[in-house]
């Protein structure tokens, strides 16, 4: 592509409403340009970057065995009526009506819609498994889009669905593209991990996202320092806590007067917040009163509090005024001794003897307490948020912290959605069967941004090869001016073009800098500069973008591309 016929709009000045550096670089490089809030006209340059990365998504969909359609992006209601989610869903679906009234949603996912279909084309077991995938365009009404296409309410994603005979057949399936997601992320030449994940609202059994890591990172992400061990922060498992120690104190009752928090009890009685146990009062989503026992220096962990049968999706903390009709007290002075309500513990709150709680009695706790002894034995769960140095659930290594950027996600549904929407094939036996099914999903246009986050210094992008906009650019110095320079340019970009290999000549007639600064800000990985100096001695200048200095090689094509290659 000669750049003197190719659209390119570049800028020193970093846009003011760009949060995080993939936004500020795409903005700046002319890649992307704001047409409303969260949504965003992809430019020609940035373009080549999306059709790369739908490239290998699309390759290793089709090596894995998966089957390419397009369904439409604007969905009737009835489909989402009958698998429940139509008033399941929040603000973030984009509800419409057509000019008979009649409700439609713009898709922000398509398991209801791909059912549909196989339910009209599937009749038989022996057309079983199927896996179809689309590289669709979607719309979530996010409340505040940030970040760019990061988190735009319209971007581009390769979603896929999977229907077998039996539970086998889907973990089958999820295996194999398990591992055509790590080849995808292998092809994209980022560092990413893949972490175990909570199914949210798409449901399922079991569910792994592929994360990129990067400091901008929204998710937090808890891995073993020394094993295999990842996953979500809100997914992670904590490792049960060893044996209880022996109770060794008597309990007594201390004023305690304004002191309600954990850490300002433990300032006061001179105590660690390890050697406090907390009481929370949820209000379940069947409208009961939970109470779950923490250690004071843990967090709730509201996914696993969802998941638990005793507590329910949709659960939330009881307002004061609830609890001190139940307890008689404010919510400071908690505590499990004389609870009137049910307690479930937290495995390391459980695990703590001669701790500190609230007396149930306003400005006083309790020294000494212990369980068995001193109230019930609590129901035990894993409750709690990971924290960093926590043993991994594994049992090799500690958890530490990382950052990452979801880039795809797995997963298995299992028949949530075909029995919802009533698909069945006929078995060996001529009985219905409901398929099992699965899904799997990837953020193209998020990917975009994601290994920018993860691979730019201070000049600007610094993309792999595999998805740049261009493999190498030509810079010719004095191209208006040398006609040596100009021949010699020229001969290398059509042997370029000849061989292959995606080339980008600056013709723009810029100076050096210049054209330096733009192939740089773009993230070009390579880079040849032809100029008399050089060509005297029948050398071009070659640097990758990624190297601190350039080298002269021999001025030949084959030189050329020999570095390409490398």
């Amino acid at each position: 592509m000669r750049l003197s016929r190719f659209p390119l709009a570049t800028a020193k000045e970093t846009p003011a409403d760009a949060e995080v550096v993939s936004h500020q670089l795409m903005q700046r490089a002319g890649f992307i340009r704001k047409l409303g809030s969260g949504l965003y006209t992809w430019m020609p340059i940035g373009l080549r970057v999306l059709r790369n990365i739908e490239r290998i998504v699309r390759e290793e969909m089709n090596r894995a065995g998966a089957v390419e359609l397009l369904m439409p992006s604007i969905q009737p209601a009835e489909l989402w009526q009958q698998s429940g989610r139509w008033a399941q869903m929040g603000a973030e679906m984009l509800r419409l009506k057509d000019r008979h009234g009649n409700d439609f949603c713009y898709g922000p996912t398509h398991e209801e819609v791909i059912v549909h279909h196989v339910k009209q084309d599937v009749r038989s077991y022996k057309q079983l498994p199927v896996n179809y995938y689309q590289i669709q365009t979607k719309f979530r009404d996010e409340r505040r889009p940030r970040f760019g296409v990061m988190r735009a309410r319209e971007f581009l994603m390769k979603d896929a669905y999977s229907f077998h005979v039996d539970e086998a057949g889907l973990a089958a399936e999820y295996e194999g593209m398990r591992a055509a997601y790590t080849r995808v992320f292998e092809r994209l030449g980022i560092d990413y991990r893949i972490v175990q994940a909570d199914a949210g609202n798409i449901g399922g059994n079991r569910s792994e996202e592929f994360h990129v890591l990067a400091g901008s990172g929204e998710d937090l992400l808890a891995v073993s320092d020394s094993g295999p061990y990842a996953a979500n922060v809100e997914a992670a498992t904590c490792a049960a806590s060893g044996p209880r120690p022996a109770a060794t104190a008597a309990m007594s009752e201390v004023a305690t007067p304004g002191q309600k928090t954990c850490e300002q009890v433990s300032a006061f009685l001179e105590v660690p917040l390890t050697g406090k146990v907390k009481l929370l009062v949820l209000r379940t989503a069947t409208g009961e009163l939970c109470a779950v026992a923490l250690r004071g220096d843990h967090q709730l962990n509201e996914v696993k509090a969802a998941r638990h049968p005793a507590i329910g999706p949709g659960f939330r903390l009881a307002d004061p005024e609830e609890v001190s009709t139940v307890f008689g007290c404010e919510v400071g002075y908690l505590g499990p001794v004389r609870s009137p309500i049910p307690v479930i513990a937290d495995h390391a709150a459980a695990a703590v003897a001669d701790f500190v709680c609230g007396a149930n009695r306003n400005d006083h706790h309790l020294q000494g307490a212990n369980w068995g002894r001193d109230c019930a034995e609590p129901e035990v769960a894993d409750l709690r948020n990971v924290v960093e140095g926590d043993p991994s659930p594994d049992g090799v290594g500690q958890i530490r912290f990382y950052r990452g950027i979801e880039g795809g996600h797995i997963f298995q549904l299992g028949r949530k959605y075909t029995e919802a929407m009533g698909l069945t094939v006929l078995d060996e036996q001529g009985q219905s069967l409901v398929p099992w099914m699965g899904c799997y999903g990837i953020g193209v246009s998020r990917l975009a941004a994601a290994i920018i986050e993860q691979r730019h210094d201070a000049q600007g992008m610094v993309w792999p090869v595999s998805v740049a906009p261009f493999s190498v650019i030509l810079c010719p110095i004095g191209l208006d001016k040398s006609e040596a320079v100009r021949e010699a340019a020229t001969a290398l970009y059509e042997g370029l073009l000849a061989a292959g290999v995606d080339v980008a000549l600056d013709d723009r007639g810029l100076r050096p800098g210049a054209m330096f600064a733009d192939a740089e800000l773009i993230g070009i990985p390579l880079r040849v500069t032809i100029g008399d100096k050089a060509l005297a001695d029948q050398q071009f200048e070659f640097k990758r973008r990624d190297a601190a200095e350039a080298e002269r090689i021999p001025a030949t094509l084959d030189a050329v591309l020999e570095r390409l290659r490398a």
